[in-house]
């Protein structure tokens, strides 16, 4: 069989990552290209790192950020009281198999979503499921999930996920149904998967946000058993950004 024939046997298997990487190493000179057992492990690599990187950006995109995000962009500026240390040892993403949970609060355009989405990044770069929702949007389409049936098709999709990030709670009121559905998700993940909770509110301001002393007091204690907080703080980055492009 010759090169072109084991370029088109690859490309029909779809091994995609061997196929570019064969397809590389014979525009080399002769001289310079590996032999049989280096050819064999090279290939084999190239073919493992394509469908790791495949299977990353294909997590990426299921879970829908916010932002496209890093943990090395995230800024540590004085006066905005993001843990660089905490940060750090967040980063090897296992508080997600230790099931704790992130709290990130503070005023509006400090950067908490982007904080939240560089940390559900790295989890998906790390083989994790990762679900990213704004909590309002996520209880109305639950709402209509029980209208048509698939309620708890939804529910089990997100009782999967290692991590899920819950963004802007505490923006709207709750009904009792968002209630019920709030203390369902929380008592499905308690102790098995990690949540990160992005918040206008102070955590101390939640039990009167879900506006029922029982249910509050089910959810809450689900949440707070194990949890990491961050309170960020200083102006809003967006409007920083937004005066340092107008100059």
């Amino acid at each position: 069989m010759n090169n072109q024939a084991t370029l088109d046997r690859l490309r029909d298997l779809k091994l995609v990552g061997m196929y570019q990487a064969f397809e590389t190493l014979l525009r080399l000179p002769l001289h310079q290209q590996p032999p049989a057992d280096e050819l064999l492990a090279q290939l084999t690599e190239a073919e493992h790192e394509y469908r790791q990187h495949r299977r990353t950006q294909m997590a990426i995109r299921a879970a829908r950020f916010r932002y496209q995000a890093s943990l090395e962009e995230l800024h540590y500026g004085p006066g905005r009281n993001l843990d660089k240390t905490l940060v750090l040892r967040l980063a090897d993403c296992r508080f997600i198999d230790r099931a704790e949970n992130i709290f990130l609060t503070g005023s509006t355009g400090c950067g908490k979503s982007y904080v939240a989405s560089a940390l559900g990044y790295q989890a998906c770069q790390l083989g994790y499921r990762v679900g990213y929702h704004n909590l309002i949007r996520l209880i109305q389409r639950l709402q209509l999930a029980k209208a048509d049936g698939s309620y708890q098709r939804e529910m089990s999709r997100l009782e999967r996920q290692h991590l899920l990030i819950l963004d802007d709670w505490g923006l709207q009121p709750l009904d009792q149904n968002g209630r019920l559905a709030l203390l369902q998700i929380m008592e499905d993940r308690h102790g098995k998967a990690a949540t990160i909770i992005t918040s206008q509110l102070p955590v101390s301001k939640w039990h009167e946000y879900i506006d029922d002393p029982t249910l509050a007091d089910a959810i809450l204690d689900r949440l707070t058993h194990k949890a990491h907080r961050m309170e960020l703080k200083g102006e809003s980055m967006r409007r920083k950004q937004s005066l340092a492009a107008e100059k």
